[in-house]
């Protein structure tokens, strides 16, 4: 893996603020979850898992913090969590820890503290990468439309601890707007809430709209503060760079990943 398998977020960042997204390439894993496969949880043998991972470690300051993530809006603390995670660290071995013993249920996470990486694995949901403007905290989250309807955006931005209109959001690489075709209960997750939210739907058959998840995401962000928001102009459905759960069903994950660098 080399820093032109991954994607570099192109946002106004403060110069200590570090994101990287990968894609699915740089990796050894075989089959459908060819080849840089980093989640842990969809069947691939946990051996190549544990290499990708220690290939996309050559790129960070530290391992990542992941998640065991649950479409929730469960946000934890990076900082502290992953002080805990570290100190078991070195008493498990092996198999254990290619299946990611210890992860916390959760769907995002955020650091104030320098080289703690925030992370989140996806496969058409969309990852938002948070930071305030003077790169004093940074914060990754997991939103599918389940947890997005259900506020894991403004959970994460309230989890960050700073003015919303101090924070610049970075909205990585997840399913098209072409290609999400939901049904009623999608649509009545999100007006039921705004109504405006059905200007991101279009209406394809009786029951049936093409779900725009970049626009939800913007509106549910600029309701909670943050105007500034980013990214957002990938499909992983139709780029064949990323892993989709909606084009190939059994596939790997990609990760998406921010941290607070030393100045």
């Amino acid at each position: 893996m080399t820093f032109e398998d991954c994607i570099i977020p192109n946002w106004p960042a403060p110069p200590n603020v570090r994101s990287l997204i990968t894609t699915r390439r740089g990796g050894v894993s075989a089959g459908p979850y060819h080849s840089l496969n980093l989640g842990a949880h969809v069947d691939d043998q946990w051996q190549p898992v544990e290499e990708n991972r220690k290939r996309l470690r050559c790129h960070l300051p530290a391992d990542p913090f992941w998640l065991s993530q649950q479409h929730g809006t469960v946000v934890v603390d990076a900082d502290a969590a992953s002080s805990a995670q570290n100190s078991l660290r070195g008493a498990v071995t092996g198999a254990e820890r290619g299946f990611d013993w210890a992860r916390p249920l959760a769907d995002a996470s955020v650091a104030h503290r320098a080289n703690v990486v925030c992370a989140v694995l996806t496969a058409d949901c969309l990852p938002v990468l948070l930071c305030d403007r003077s790169g004093s905290c940074v914060a990754a989250a997991h939103a599918g439309w389940r947890g997005l309807a259900a506020g894991v955006v403004e959970k994460t931005v309230q989890a960050m601890q700073v003015q919303p209109s101090k924070l610049i959001a970075y909205l990585g690489p997840a399913i098209g707007p072409r290609k999400f075709e939901v049904g009623e209960d999608v649509l009545q997750a999100f007006t039921a809430r705004n109504a405006a939210a059905k200007s991101a739907f279009i209406a394809l058959q009786e029951g049936k709209w093409l779900a725009d998840i970049y626009a939800l995401a913007r509106m549910r962000l600029a309701e909670c503060g943050v105007t500034a928001s980013y990214g957002g102009e990938y499909c992983t459905v139709s780029d064949a760079r990323f892993f989709s759960h909606r084009r190939d069903r059994i596939t790997g994950r990609f990760a998406s990943l921010i941290w607070l660098a030393y100045e």
